[in-house]
């Protein structure tokens, strides 16, 4: 396969067989969930042209099931349809979070649970209703849901004053319905508190949580607790704090960090990921012993990704603006490797056709992955990561206001899809 030229795809002249849209958010403007359902209006709009083509479209909800089906000897009907005899095309929307905006739904989708809604305190202390997700014995909390930024006045932002005491009273509140396991979702926060206020309002309980509960954290945050890349100097004055604030929230974190490691005889300020959601992922190491994960990289083994791209032909992901930090372990770059890392694994198996009797070889057995942004930037980078076609959906020469607003961006996606089949 030419990855410098992909075109599309053609099997037996259908066209692409199986299509999985994944995309983040674009942040401010729309969901995930709103993102992949443009780009499949897109495609349905290119496939109605073709009259022997028909788009089927699965939510996540259906992954699982889809996987069991790829991997049985009696697949059903519906899915022999991806054989390359048949002439019907499929597509799959999966939502997606790395942690931050969205996690909550993403999660949800995935996984199939429930939704609890309760009334917590915001950042600043005002009663507000938030969600969290129950499955099984697992909940699912983004702490965005009680100390999320944009809950919070941009004119109100002040860290100093901050709390993460809902997020507590969402733990608590899972925690008296019987939960013990967490995943917890890092982003998006107006704090720069430690997880000082988590811990005031689960009070005496903390001691109890610490040893029948376990935690795992969704970030893709890498910063320390303290010190010119930590919590306060690095993220701090995005939520609203000036100059002396950082300096002061920074002396905090280190006091705290310090009384703390003289009480459980360890320090984990400095591990990887501390200084997540204004040092809340050091209050969960340090007090409750919590492993530290990529958020995209759990939703993506919850979904079982890896033999959801073993038969696509394409897989589509994107985020809000692309840029060389996508390539430092944002999602669409996680995708990208996902579907990097199954070809490399599989070179060395050849996958024939029963039924016509040719072999392709094994790079045409996985999908081509195309980047599908608000805006993009560092083109070249991105094509030299592996992704196959980087696709800008806004116009240049259309302003950043008006291309945030969702019909607009929703309108842009559909037109720059079609576009690609167009070529």
């Amino acid at each position: 396969m030419d990855r410098k030229n992909d075109g599309l795809r053609l099997m037996d002249g259908a066209g692409y067989k199986k299509i999985i849209i994944a995309c983040d958010s674009y942040k401010g403007c729309l969901s995930s969930r709103e993102v992949n359902e443009a780009i499949a209006s897109g495609l349905k709009e290119w496939n109605s042209e073709d009259a022997a083509s028909e788009i089927k479209k699965l939510d996540s909800d259906d992954a699982a099931s889809e996987i069991k089906n790829l991997i049985s000897d009696d697949a059903s009907p519906e899915i022999r349809k991806l054989s390359p005899e048949d002439a019907s095309s499929e597509i799959i929307t999966l939502e997606m979070s790395d942690g931050g905006e969205g996690m909550l739904d993403a999660f949800l989708s995935a996984m199939k649970g429930e939704r609890v809604k309760i009334h917590a305190h915001d950042a600043l202390m005002r009663w507000v209703e938030a969600e969290y997700g129950i499955v099984d014995d697992t909940a699912i909390i983004e702490i965005a849901q009680t100390a999320g930024l944009a809950l919070i006045e941009p004119e109100q932002r002040n860290p100093m004053k901050a709390t993460l005491w809902g997020v507590g009273e969402m733990i608590m509140n899972a925690y008296r319905r019987g939960v013990r396991r967490f995943i917890v979702g890092l982003g998006g926060s107006a704090t720069s508190d430690c997880g000082i206020g988590m811990l005031k309002a689960m009070g005496d309980d903390w001691k109890k949580i610490r040893q029948e509960c376990s935690f795992v954290l969704a970030s893709d945050v890498t910063n320390p607790l303290c010190g010119e890349n930590g919590a306060a100097h690095v993220f701090a004055p995005q939520k609203g704090a000036d100059a002396k604030m950082v300096q002061m929230l920074d002396a905090r974190a280190r006091k705290f960090a310090e009384v703390s490691a003289k009480h459980f005889g360890y320090d984990r300020s400095e591990v990887p990921g501390a200084g997540a959601a204004g040092g809340l992922g050091y209050a969960f190491l340090q007090y409750f012993n919590a492993e530290a994960r990529p958020g995209a990289e759990l939703l993506l083994e919850e979904i079982e990704f890896d033999a959801l791209i073993q038969n696509a032909d394409l897989v589509i992901t994107g985020e809000g603006h692309s840029d060389h930090q996508t390539l430092m372990g944002k999602l669409p770059q996680r995708i990208l490797e996902h579907v990097l890392k199954c070809k490399e694994s599989d070179k060395s198996h050849v996958d024939c056709s029963q039924l016509a009797g040719d072999c392709k070889s094994p790079e045409s057995s996985f999908p081509l992955v195309w980047l599908v942004s608000g805006g993009v930037s560092d083109k070249q980078a991105m094509l030299d990561a592996g992704f196959d076609r980087i696709i800008q959906v806004t116009p240049d020469s259309m302003l950043l206001d008006e291309a945030m607003k969702p019909d607009v961006a929703r309108n842009n996606i559909v037109r720059a899809i079609r576009e690609q089949f167009a070529l």
